[in-house]
């Protein structure tokens, strides 16, 4: 009689009882054993949490702002593009002296490039024929030639290099990103990837948010559109007006709060209603954003036609307006996967991406953005030297992959340009001088962004987890 029931009751969580019932104790116990104290302040966690894409600085200043990373999926071959290997025109068409790491496929004899190599810029750097337009640029271009992943897989080598794992399921590195950075523009995501025609193998799984706060997942765009209802879907409602969306909004934020007074520190709820107010507000500026008929067409010529001109320009109006992370994928699946016919399926594939990233690098420095701009350039691996060969041992012209020695080559954003670092061996089978893994290119990213990768975590299931795992060191020789 004295305790008359209450709807709201009816909806307590697990979390809500342990803070009412016995003066909060097991709220307490349940803090200390997830280790997150924002459950005792639900006022202070909301309040936090009420614009997670706000603008942060890093704990140093770091020399870089803003990151695109063109990704070559498939694993494009660094001995047919920024690796040259003489001694394969030496061995062509017969078996490599000595013992080499054992391939996923059979392969055969050396396999020379068909592309010819040339000294670019002032720094001499070689540059073979596929990137002429990219070696024009070369010393602006730290090349790494030395990288290493772990295992000859599409799969686990894209999480490797997308998410710092081979395995397990974590966060991208443009999400680690913009949890750290946050985004300078709040009416646009903060990070967007352009894959046209489709999604790379692994799908969105390379941009994931994974344990973070779902708003500082990946914004995926199928760049093969132009129009801006078809790169962005329900991007406009023809039904209601600015003003009547703005209403029914307001009303669903206030029941949206009214649930999560019910449930705070519930990271998927934050997320989504993050999200309604990001789309609301994408249809006043992205439009703009995705729009380049209004650059100039000296401008638009300098990228060059086809659709990875397109994107990349978009991808620099998209840095103007302050998206903090942008990656440019080659398209569906894994076009760079050359297991045959190598000189015609690299030689096309680097035509329609060669002009376009030679083309960011020169327009972001004339405007002045190249030096607070990272640039990075490459695939989830390499390829073999060693020509591929079918079940019936046949040579295919192509090549195997290859995890155990490739090239990435970053711009801008403070790296050192005109720089070669580290080498493979004679025949570009293996990283042997100055061996950079993955968490150590990812260090250095991070680095160049104001962040100490060891110190740079988020506190998940119990445990402090980084980006670059319990590995990594900065790659210092390529800074400038």
């Amino acid at each position: 009689m004295h305790h008359q029931p209450n709807l709201r009751d009816a909806f307590l969580t697990r979390r809500n009882f342990l803070t009412r019932c016995g003066m909060g104790m097991g709220a307490m116990s349940l803090a200390a054993l997830f280790g997150e104290s924002s459950l005792l302040l639900p006022q202070a966690h909301a309040a936090a949490s009420v614009n997670p894409l706000s603008p942060k600085a890093p704990p140093f200043p770091g020399k870089a702002k803003r990151v695109v990373h063109f990704f070559l999926n498939g694993g494009p071959s660094h001995v047919d593009s920024f690796d040259p290997k003489p001694s394969l025109e030496k061995y062509a068409g017969k078996p490599l002296p000595g013992e080499y790491i054992k391939t996923e496929r059979k392969t055969g004899a050396a396999f020379p490039s068909p592309f010819k190599f040339k000294k670019c810029g002032q720094s001499g750097i070689e540059v073979s024929a596929l990137f002429p337009k990219i070696g024009e640029c070369v010393d602006d271009i730290a090349v790494i030639r030395s990288m290493k992943a772990e295992l000859p897989n599409h799969e686990p080598s894209l999480m490797l290099m997308n998410c710092g794992d081979a395995v397990q399921s974590r966060p991208s590195l443009g999400s680690w990103i913009t949890y750290g950075l946050g985004t300078e523009n709040l009416n646009l995501p903060g990070f967007i990837v352009m894959c046209p025609r489709g999604y790379p193998i692994k799908e969105t799984d390379n941009w994931q948010s994974g344990f973070l706060p779902g708003v500082y997942q990946g914004t995926y765009i199928d760049s093969q559109h132009t129009q801006i209802e078809k790169l962005i879907e329900n991007i406009r409602n023809n039904n209601t007006s600015i003003k009547g969306q703005r209403a029914q909004l307001d009303l669903l934020h206030r029941l949206n709060e009214d649930h999560q007074h019910a449930r705070q520190g519930d990271a998927r709820l934050e997320a989504r209603i993050q999200s309604f107010e990001l789309a609301f507000r994408m249809q006043m500026e992205a439009a703009d954003a995705f729009d380049i008929t209004s650059e100039p067409k000296a401008i638009r010529d300098l990228y060059g036609p086809g659709v990875h001109g397109r994107q990349t320009l978009i991808a620099r109006r998209l840095l103007e307006r302050g998206v903090r992370c942008i990656q440019l994928w080659h398209g569906a699946s894994q076009p760079w996967d050359s297991h045959e016919g190598i000189e015609k399926a690299h030689g096309n594939l680097a035509k329609e991406i060669d002009q376009p990233a030679a083309a960011l690098i020169k327009d972001l420095k004339q405007r002045g953005m190249l030096e607070d701009t990272l640039i990075i350039f490459g695939g989830e691996f390499g390829r073999t030297p060693t020509v591929e060969l079918n079940d019936a041992g046949t040579a295919k012209a192509g090549r195997d992959h290859n995890p155990y020695g490739f090239t990435v080559w970053l711009a801008g954003g403070g790296i050192k340009g005109g720089t070669v670092h580290g080498a493979t061996d004679e025949f570009g089978f293996k990283a042997v001088e100055n061996v950079v893994h993955v968490h150590d290119l990812h260090a250095t990213i991070l680095h160049q962004l104001g962040f100490d990768h060891e110190k740079f975590t988020y506190r998940y299931a119990g445990r402090d987890f980084r980006l670059t795992d319990v590995y990594g060191k900065v790659v210092k020789e390529i800074l400038a």
